[in-house]
């Protein structure tokens, strides 16, 4: 039988500003601007194309993906997937050990 995992709830850009509220002692305004500021940076090198690295954290890639043939699992008739570009996580290994431990 497999063990449930206790729900943790989700992060979100609001508990983010709560949080530099709290610490830092920024406006709840100022601190939502700031997340908002740090996102859209985000977003903005990866709809240019560019990877991003958070040191500690981790790394946003781009990956191209080619055409394919995928198969419907119902009826079996082979469908072509066409190229796209997928955006992946890859986890530091700071951030790994930490999850692990």
């Amino acid at each position: 039988m497999a063990q449930s995992q206790k729900s943790v709830p989700t992060l979100t850009r609001a508990d983010l500003a709560d949080e530099l509220h709290r610490t830092i002692g920024l406006s709840r305004a100022e601190s939502a601007d700031l997340v908002e500021q740090v996102l859209d940076n985000v977003a903005e090198a990866l709809l240019k194309g560019g990877n991003v690295k958070l040191s500690s954290f981790g790394s946003f890639i781009l990956r191209k993906k080619g055409l394919r043939v995928g198969r419907n699992p119902k009826t079996g008739v082979e469908v072509p997937i066409q190229p796209r570009t997928v955006l992946t996580f890859r986890p530091s290994q700071l951030l790994r050990q930490k999850i692990n431990d």
